[in-house]
């Protein structure tokens, strides 16, 4: 039955959400060979056309409720859901949420196509408003698509600034029972809590008795990385093991007793290597030095 011959009384969105269900088969096999759909199910097309259907049918449901222009429909849940997981790979791909829009923008030629199909005469006034539904539908899918793109792309760019945390801040076994965090670069509060992850980590891991943390590379120490170093500290000690804080050099020592910042209960030394042989020491460990001008026998 075409859609002139249906009841004049069923609306627009109800026109729309009955071709989608009628033409689903057919909707689905034009869009598995749309670059959204086949760029990501590049092993099977039958796979590409069971995601096909499954968005045909969140969008027919979406119709059948008259929320055409709505993103937070219940209808779209599903479409999030099937599409967040094609928007993942493609983002994983280089892809970017415009470029991953302007695919879902390629699927509107194809279902239109099919819709005009519907209509003896496609320029009455009711195919128009079907056409017009089917418009602001699709529609509101390239925004739902946008905003599941962008979401992954922020959840992509989160784990890997936490893997360049990790990187940034490694945990190095210098001898048995000591192992040592050199740390570069400006300390804040989410590197400080990996910082103390990651020490108290391997001060289990390798049963260390001494921990050092070297700020060589700390361009700068305010009161808030001074907290910073204070908690990590105070951890370390929880976990049986005495922390050393070397590298505190001339500029930042007269910077943190301008700020009043009172590290006394913290054990410091001028260097990690200086840290080193202290840690060696109290494990009964000599450290001894050779002399420059000592002559090769």
């Amino acid at each position: 039955m075409t859609v002139p011959e249906q009841d004049a009384a069923v609306s627009a969105p109800q026109v729309v959400s009955s071709f989608l269900e009628q033409r689903k088969e057919q909707i689905a096999q034009r869009w598995a060979d749309t670059p959204l759909f086949r760029s990501v199910f590049t092993v099977s097309r039958d796979e590409a056309v069971e995601a096909c259907k499954a968005v045909v049918e969140a969008l027919s449901e979406v119709a059948v409720s008259g929320r055409l222009e709505d993103v937070g429909s219940p209808g779209f849940v599903p479409v999030r859901d099937q599409l967040g997981r094609m928007t993942q790979t493609r983002a994983r791909a280089g892809s970017t949420a415009s470029q991953i829009a302007d695919e879902v923008a390629g699927l509107r030629v194809p279902v239109m196509e099919l819709l005009r199909e519907e209509f003896a005469d496609p320029t009455v006034p009711r195919a128009q408003e079907a056409v017009l539904a089917l418009t602001l539908l699709l529609g509101t899918l390239r925004l739902v698509v946008m905003e599941t793109a962008l979401d992954a792309n922020a959840e992509l760019i989160e784990r890997q600034r936490q893997q360049l945390l990790e990187v940034a801040t490694p945990v190095i076994k210098l001898w048995e029972g000591t192992v040592a965090v050199p740390l570069i670069g400006t300390l804040d509060s989410a590197r400080s809590q990996v910082v103390m992850e990651s020490l108290l980590e391997a001060i289990v891991d390798q049963r260390a008795r001494y921990a050092i943390l070297d700020i060589t590379g700390v361009p700068t120490v305010d009161s808030l990385v001074a907290q910073h170093l204070m908690k990590t500290v105070a951890a370390a000690r929880l976990m049986g093991a005495e922390c050393i804080v070397s590298g505190i050099r001339p500029a930042i020592a007269q910077t943190i007793v301008q700020l009043g910042i009172d590290l006394g209960s913290v054990l410091t030394r001028s260097s990690l290597a200086d840290a080193l042989a202290y840690a060696l020491g109290k494990q009964g460990i000599e450290v001894s030095r050779a002399h420059a001008n000592e002559s090769v026998r």
